[in-house]
């Protein structure tokens, strides 16, 4: 399986297209216990769809260095455009 970082570009790329990176990133700073339910329900899914994809969404959201790590991504993409 790919690391989950290698997703980050094209997560950023869809979130920017519907204009959800900010929304998304904010979401990830302060929302950790939010996103740790999102994770377990990615992984109570992943039953039911098989993708590397949503197994690494899953991972960034449980871990919080992660998801904070890709909150700061979005905003550094932000900033570069």
């Amino acid at each position: 399986m790919k690391s989950p970082r290698e997703f980050w570009p094209r997560w950023a790329e869809s979130l920017r297209r519907y204009q959800l990176n900010d929304l998304v990133a904010s979401f990830l700073e302060a929302g950790n216990p939010l996103a740790l339910l999102g994770a377990q329900a990615i992984y109570f899914g992943a039953g039911f769809v098989k993708s590397d994809q949503w197994n690494a969404l899953a991972e960034t959201l449980e871990e919080e260095t992660e998801a904070r790590a890709f909150a700061s991504f979005l905003i550094q993409e932000q900033a570069g455009q």
